[in-house]
């Protein structure tokens, strides 16, 4: 499946999925001052062998607001919130960023999916690389990425 993330001027970016089978679908992401939100998906699910959005979305599922999985999704997108909120905040010990998502799940009501620090080295390495290649994208220019 392929991510095309297209930078706008306004306050939405674009993400145009176009699956393998070849349908295609386009979704607003609200700009928020880091990469996109499914963009952080991407950093996550590619790096973790667990099930997330994106892949419910590669499943055939419709790319939209409200998507919904399982447990197992849930507790990707509560990492993939954690990550964004350090991407806002700032880093933070490895320790704290886990011991901040299991709560996260816990309040939820939700199993948490297993991440080494090693994982959240990776996942960070590639949200600093992804952050410096959207930043160089022009307005109405794309970021392409496989998933």
């Amino acid at each position: 499946m392929e991510l095309i993330f297209v930078k706008r001027s306004g306050k939405i970016d674009d993400l145009t999925i176009v699956r393998e089978a070849g349908g295609r679908e386009t979704i607003s992401c609200p700009k928020q001052g880091i990469i996109p939100h499914e963009m952080v998906h991407y950093a996550v699910e590619s790096v973790l062998a667990h099930r997330g959005f994106l892949s419910l979305v590669k499943d055939g599922k419709p790319a939209e607001f409200g998507t919904e999985g399982g447990d197992s999704e849930e507790a990707i997108e509560r990492l993939v919130e954690v990550f964004q909120a350090e991407l806002w905040g700032g880093r933070v010990p490895a320790a704290d960023l886990v011991a901040t998502y299991e709560h996260a799940c816990e309040a939820r009501g939700h199993s948490v999916a297993a991440i080494s620090h090693a994982d959240v080295g990776t996942i960070r390495h590639r949200l600093n690389e992804l952050s410096r290649q959207w930043s160089a994208v022009a307005v109405n220019e794309d970021l392409k990425l496989r998933f």
